[in-house]
Parts: structure tokens; sequence; C-alpha cells
């Protein structure tokens, strides 16, 4: 078999990365081609004498094979196909050949469809990488407006003529870190504790032992501006009714002392019965219950305990 300059533009659809077929085709090819020189100054006569006798020396292989099937490598598909593929079909189906002549086509049309889908293959897989200024603008949005959530920032960036995704948007805030919605626009309980520390009271039940054994429950309040301590008052069986007092005394300390108080956190301990809610709202005192087992959200009272 001879290999052409031209025949060698059908052997490039191979795969860059597949070196052992690569130089194994390499070699195949100098292989040919010094036989396509040595072949130059041949007569017909004696070219045509060659050709016979492999053409003989096929048939021989073919009855010593039998049904057994011939194993070609890649690179002698590739050689084969790249050989073989211009000549037309019904010279083809008269060369003795080890394959069908379809099978022959077959091989050349793979080598295409492989080098048309390596050439179609995308260069950074994936979505188009969104322009930088819009990047820029999405975080800048971000930044001056806490909170705006994607959605908000998506129909801001409509109304100046930039035209993206919401998808996308929310994208690059949380490649930035960002949360884009909605939990970024609401506060977190530590920032309403610091932002309403002025206003906000805590308390909570103590439990002590004293020397003679006996069990006391200590009511406290605590002002979260300044940390200053109230005690409401100690008793062995805290009662609905005592609570009820200590609240009654609680509003009077804090009207003598024109604390500014709205919110006091406590507990759901069921040792505060609902007139006590009840006597701090008529004070313009709202009661905030903290969540079951969740010290932390009365955490100032807790710590000081």
């Amino acid at each position: 078999m001879l290999y052409t300059v031209n025949q060698h533009r059908s052997l490039t659809v191979l795969r860059q990365d597949d070196r052992p077929v690569l130089l194994r085709l390499a070699y195949l090819g100098l292989i040919n081609t010094f036989a396509l020189l040595r072949m130059l100054p041949t007569s017909n006569r004696d070219k045509n004498i060659e050709i016979l006798a492999l053409r003989h020396q096929i048939e021989v292989l073919q009855r010593q094979l039998g049904a057994t099937r011939v194993r070609f490598s890649p690179a002698d598909r590739a050689l084969l196909a790249a050989l073989l593929h211009r000549v037309p079909r019904h010279i083809l189906h008269r060369l003795r050949l080890l394959v069908r002549p379809d099978t022959i086509l077959r091989w050349h049309r793979d080598l295409i469809r492989r080098h048309h889908a390596r050439m179609s293959r995308p260069k950074r897989p994936g979505r188009p990488r969104t322009i930088r200024s819009i990047r820029i603008l999405v975080l800048r949005l971000a930044k001056e407006n806490p909170s705006w959530g994607y959605r908000r920032i998506h129909g801001q960036l409509l109304v100046l003529g930039v035209r993206v995704a919401a998808s996308t948007v929310w994208q690059i805030l949380t490649d930035a870190g960002i949360e884009p919605a909605p939990e970024r626009a609401s506060s977190t309980w530590a920032q309403f504790l610091r932002s309403q520390a002025e206003v906000l009271l805590a308390c909570d039940f103590l439990e002590t032992v004293t020397l003679t054994g006996t069990r006391m429950y200590v009511l406290v309040v605590i002002e979260h501006t300044h940390r200053r301590i109230r005690t409401l008052g100690a008793t062995a069986h805290p009662t609905a009714a005592w609570v009820i007092q200590a609240a009654h005394n609680l509003v009077m300390d804090l009207e003598d002392a024109h604390c500014r108080a709205r919110f006091l956190i406590r507990d759901r301990d069921g040792t505060f019965p609902q007139l006590f809610d009840d006597i701090l709202a008529d004070a313009g005192i709202q009661v905030v219950l903290s969540g079951v087992q969740m010290p932390r959200m009365n955490s100032f009272v807790e710590r000081w305990i």
C-alpha cells in the first residue's frame, strides 16, 4: 500500500492526545513513503506481478484464519481509511481486502466525525463569563443597598438597560460571598440586641441553695444598656401571686429610674402567669419569648447567672 501527501490530510483527524497511535501512524507512513520511492523506478509489469503475489498471499492468510477475525489497531485503521477512501466504490469492491469495503468507509467516517467533534468543542466549557462591568455594577448595587435581594437588583439592571438573567445576578452575588436573598435583608438576633439595647430588659430565675439546705428562687432583671441588675425578690415557692407582685415592683422601679424600656425578654417558664405579661404591657413594655431550649436568645442574663 502507498502513502501520499494528499492522503496524509485524512490522518490529522486523530486525537492529538493519543500519542502511541500517532507514533505508530508516523512509523507506518514512513515505511510506506520509502515503499513509494522504491516502486517509482519499477515497471508496470513488475508492479502487476507484485500485486498478484500480494493478492495470493492474502488468500492464503484468509484460508488459514478461517472464521477468525483480523484485529486492526487504530493506526492501521487510519492508514487504510486514508489510502482507500478516495477509491471509487465499484473498484474498492474488486480489491482483495481483509475487511469489507464498507468497513473501510465507516472507519473514515468515524475519523471525520471525531475531527468535527473536536473542532466544535468550545475552548471554555459552560456558559460564557459575564462582562466585568456588569459584575462590578451588581456588586456595587448590593454593597450600597444591603436590603436588596438579587431579584431587586435584577429589576434595577433592567431599568438601566442591562439585560441579564436573574440567575446570573444570583451567581455573581454567590461567587462574591454575598447572600443573594432574602436572608441578607433580615437582621440577626445579635444585631437586634445591639440595635435595641437601650430599650431592652431580660429576666430569669436564679436557683441557689442556702446554708440550711433550702432551695431558693431569685428573680432578676438586667438592663442591656448598662448591665444593671435588679433583684426583684427571692422565695422558696415562686407562686403566680408572688411573680405578679414582682412585676408590679419592677414597673415602679423603672418609673422611678425613668427607664425607657420597651421590651423584656424571658423564657417560656410556666412560673410566669399571663397576668405578668399583661402588667408589663400596660406599662408599655412588650414581652418577647425566647425559643424553646434556646438560652442564647436570652444570653445576657444567662451569662450573668
